[in-house]
């Protein structure tokens, strides 16, 4: 009943003629649209973990996989070029983990004026337990689909996503280089 009446709302609000006169969407752009907007709907990746959000989940998965196996830290500047967010915002998060017992800082054996952040025992088992959740999902639908339907699934996913990485990427150029976008 839900995805029926998201279905309705989207259609009456997108799928009428554009105000500049152009064309109504075609139905391949109608099913594309839908099933993007049903995914984003579904909210399938933003449970929280431990009373974690998704970002702070996101935040300890970096700290746990991007640490130097022989330090097994990390600083913020380093979470927040591989997470692509904001320093301000990395820290805003880190301080509520270690808050919570999930992360500890600590000053980095090379300069001691900077500090890294290395995950606890009680963070490390919440990556763990997002890693099992995560995973479930992931088995769940190749179960629901079938091997064959996902494995098409991921790569219609890793084509679409690199054309939008493409667009993305020549936005940014022609916007830098004062051109505009065809």
């Amino acid at each position: 009943m839900r995805c029926d009446s998201i279905t309705n709302r989207v259609e009456k609000v997108t799928f009428m003629e554009h105000p500049l006169g152009t064309s109504a969407p075609t139905m391949t752009e109608r099913q594309l649209l839908r099933a993007f907007m049903h995914m984003q709907r579904a909210e399938w990746h933003e449970r929280t973990v431990a009373g974690c959000t998704p970002s702070e989940v996101r935040v300890l998965m970096c700290i746990r996989h991007s640490a130097n196996p022989h330090i097994s830290s990390i600083n913020v500047s380093q979470i927040s070029r591989q997470l692509h967010v904001t320093s301000p915002a990395i820290t805003h998060f880190l301080k509520g983990l270690e808050a919570r017992g999930l992360v500890e800082r600590h000053a980095d054996v090379s300069d001691k004026r900077a500090v890294n952040f290395r995950l606890t025992a009680q963070g490390d088992a919440v990556v763990h337990q997002a890693a099992d959740i995560f995973m479930a999902s992931i088995r769940g639908l190749i179960a629901f689909m079938g091997e064959e339907q996902s494995a098409h699934l991921a790569e219609l996913l890793s084509k679409a996503f690199y054309y939008f990485s493409e667009r993305a990427a020549l936005a940014t150029d022609t916007a830098w280089n004062g051109e505009t976008e065809q």
